[in-house]
């Protein structure tokens, strides 16, 4: 992209440290940086020294706020466990801390936190075992949708819908029958499909105005049964459908998005 000539970069990385030497080589050619979805290692950039400004959400409230939704249907001392992202993402190390904070206002007992890495077929068998360990087991918490997709078809698979509550974090579609049905009790929506939208306008700001870089905080909201009913097309696919591909058409060609290949959203 650099040899491209683009003026700025809108990157969502899948791991939060791997791609901080291509960010390093793009901003000594001048190229303008913005980090959207998943955050950048932080220590990583300052080694480098570099400062890449985060568009995205407080990843740690929205799960706090999952988590104490879920606690209020629960007793004090109720055995919970966590299944996580990528131990290495920093949206992920985000969430778990959320749900760990949230677990402990509420004097839950956290038994397990076990990585998922994402993946809804992995998050099954994280899940089947956790049940196994743990029969009193009353909650799962998980970082992502499609994890708690795989938790509830584990549940599904042993008997025990109803009996484990579940917890998710994105709102993607495929968990908006399950929030109806009660098979999940909550997630958050981070409103994902306007990311690159709010990241894309906030380079154009910088290369406009000169501006030094700032992390800009997005929305970040509760889903449940009841507000998924108020609301059941969400504000982020209702702005994708409108203003997504008149904004696509007026990006300027020296305006780059770079995202990894991804069957889920993050």
């Amino acid at each position: 992209m650099v040899a491209k000539g683009v003026n700025a970069i809108v990157l969502a990385p899948a791991d939060s440290k791997a791609l901080v030497g291509a960010v390093k080589r793009a901003s000594d050619a001048g190229v303008v940086v913005v980090n959207i979805d998943n955050k950048l290692d932080a220590e990583v950039l300052r080694g480098k020294g570099l400062r890449v400004p985060f568009v995205g959400p407080d990843n740690r409230s929205g799960a706090r706020a999952v988590g104490a939704h879920l606690a209020k249907t629960l007793q004090a001392g109720d055995k919970v466990a966590i299944i996580e992202g990528l131990p290495t993402a920093f949206n992920g190390i985000e969430r778990r801390a959320g749900f760990e904070e949230a677990v402990k206002a509420a004097g839950l007992n956290l038994v397990a936190t076990q990585a998922g890495n994402w993946e809804m077929n992995r998050a099954s068998q994280v899940a089947a075992a956790l049940i196994t360990e743990h029969p009193d087991l009353k909650a799962l918490l998980c970082a992502n949708d499609s994890m708690a997709l795989g938790a509830v078809a584990a549940l599904r698979a042993a008997g025990r819908l109803g009996q484990v509550r579940v917890v998710g974090f994105d709102n993607i579609s495929a968990v908006r029958d399950l929030l109806a049905k009660k098979e999940m009790l909550a997630t958050a929506d981070q409103h994902g499909a306007e990311l690159a939208v709010f990241g894309i306008e906030y380079a154009l700001d910088i290369l406009k105005k000169n501006a030094p870089p700032a992390d800009r905080q997005t929305p970040v909201d509760l889903v449940t049964a009841e507000t998924a009913r108020r609301a059941p097309w969400s504000r982020a696919w209702a702005c994708a459908a409108s203003a997504r591909p008149t904004s696509r058409r007026c990006w300027p060609a020296s305006i780059s998005i770079s995202s990894p290949a991804r069957c889920t959203r993050w």
